[in-house]
This record gives structure tokens, sequence and C-alpha cells, in this order.
């Protein structure tokens, strides 16, 4: 039995859509399984962004979200499995990474053991696992993404969330720089503070609204209020070097207004397609600025989600 599934990077928050907007990102993540019952054991080869991985492949979130994939179906793990991955999608960046593993694990169980789960199932087990839905469902649908958790997880049920597509304006375009330098999730969720004031509420709820009709309609003040989080970016920046500088750099060649990829490193500006290079331009050498030497990426929001090979 084999199996062989592709699963893109994402972007998380964009600013005001904390752990719930997200949208796919053209890097690509590409993993293959062969099972074959007559031997024993987990083999992983990694490549591109993976190679320098040395967790066991038994820890890794492909296996993790195969184990998901084969528990919620009521099947047993296949006695030998053999992964072959390769990523272009940074580790640690705010891209992604961990999201896409547990998508394309998942899938690559739900295909060669024809599971018939799905990619709502899919995209359900990887956003159980991560603890948010925000990057699991553009890397299994595709697009931008709106993940809401339909009730709260207990020691008896985990979260279930449903899964709706955002509409992206075709007149937008998405700039990334990506330092060379790790963000971890724990870290960035560890400077978050245990509560926020009712006004920085108030204001959160105004930027998710605007993130949301500023995507469908491209209106460049609505989108420039919505990057401009309150909620998780303030205690945040600290862990970017020359943040504030990148996001002034930014809007200076002409972007709306910036902000963290997920929890970073990685940065995000929206623009228009005719400037997106000249606000690539500026994002890097603010960045270099600061010593660090940074990848730049421009998307748009039509990213194609999870897909399997025939």
């Amino acid at each position: 039995m084999r199996a062989t599934v592709h699963v893109p990077g994402s972007t998380s928050n964009l600013g005001g859509g904390f752990d719930c907007v997200g949208m796919a990102v053209n890097r690509w993540l590409t993993a293959t399984v062969v099972i074959d019952e007559s031997r024993m054991g987990v083999t992983m080869s990694r490549a591109g962004s993976l190679a320098s991985l040395t967790c066991d492949a038994a820890d890794d979130l492909l296996h993790t979200g195969f184990h998901a994939a084969c528990a919620r179906a009521g099947r047993a793990l296949p006695v030998h499995m053999a992964f072959d991955v390769t990523s272009t999608i940074p580790v640690a960046r705010g891209l992604g990474s961990s999201a896409a593993a547990l998508v394309a694990g998942a899938a690559l169980a739900d295909a060669a053991l024809s599971l018939g789960l799905g990619t709502h199932v899919i995209a359900t087990l990887a956003s159980q696992i991560e603890g948010h839905p925000d990057n699991a469902s553009p890397a299994a649908f595709g697009g931008a993404m709106l993940g809401v958790a339909r009730d709260d997880a207990t020691a008896f049920a985990p979260c279930t969330y449903t899964f709706s597509p955002l509409t992206v304006h075709a007149t937008l375009a998405f700039i990334f720089a990506v330092p060379p330098m790790e963000v971890t999730t724990a870290a960035a969720r560890a400077v978050l503070p245990a509560h926020v004031s009712f006004g920085d509420a108030v204001s959160a709820v105004q930027r998710s609204a605007a993130l949301v009709h500023g995507l469908a309609t491209g209106d460049a003040d609505l989108l420039a209020r919505a990057l401009d989080d309150v909620l998780h970016v303030p205690y945040r920046r600290q862990l970017v070097p020359g943040y504030d500088a990148i996001v002034q750099a930014a809007c200076a060649a002409g972007a709306f207004g910036g902000t963290l990829s997920g929890s970073g490193s990685a940065m995000l500006a929206i623009g228009r397609p005719e400037q997106a290079k000249e606000i690539a331009d500026a994002m890097q050498v603010a960045f270099a600025d600061v010593g660090l030497t940074a990848e730049t990426l421009v998307t748009d929001g039509a990213v194609g989600g999870l897909w399997t090979e025939p």
C-alpha cells in the first residue's frame, strides 16, 4: 500500500484573526508512505527544510497525524511504515510547517488505508492536535479560512470545529520576509498575558471584523486597521528583532500594514500586486539592518489545499 500527498504552508492570524483566520501559502510539503505488513518498524526520510530534523520517526508530526487518523477510524497502526517527506515550508517561522505535517500524516493514512475520513475530518484532527484551527484549515482546504470552535474540549471529547472559506479580493498581494531564526509556538504562547483589558478586547473584535471584510473587499484602510493587532502582537513583537522598522519599511514602500506571520519569525505585509516587489525588497533591507538575511515570498489568496496523487 502506498500514497502520496501534497500540503501547502500557511500564514495565520493576519493581525486581527488570532487563532481563527489563516491562509494557504505557496510553499509545499510532499509526503509519501509505503506500508509493508511483512516488515516491522517506522522509518522516516526527510529532505528540504526538514533535512536537519533529528526526532525519531515515531515522534514526527507526520506520524502523529497518521496515528490520529487511524485512531479516529478505529484502525490499528500498520506494523511497518516507510515515510518519505520533503518540504519547502520553513520550520518554526510562522508559516504552518507543523500543521502541514499533521494534515499530511492524516491524509496519508486516509488514502493508503482507505479510511474514508475526508478533508473536514483531517482538518479537525490536525486542529485538535495543534489546539487551534488557523493553520490546519487552510492547509487542508486551501485559500483563506475561518475556523471556529463549536464546543470546548473535555476529558471525554476533543473540540470540534466549523470551517468556512473566506473571500480574498484579487487586488491583494501577501508579502512575506522570512529570517533565518526560529520562534517556537511554545515560546510565542509563553509571552501572552493571561488576561487583557475590556478595551483591548473590544478593539480586537473590531479588528477581526475589519480583517474579514477587508480581505473580501480589498479595502486598504480596513486591512491597515486589522493588521495593527492589540491582542497578541504587542507581546510577541519582541521576539522578532527590528519588528517596528520592518513594518515601517513595508508601509513606506506601499503596504497597507504589516504584522507577524503566525507567531513569527516571518513578517507579513499586505499590499497591491504591482507594489509587491518593492515592499518585499524594503522588508528584506530592514531585516538586513538588524543583521538578518531574510528570504522573501509573494503570494495571493488563491493557493490550493491538500491534494492526493491518484
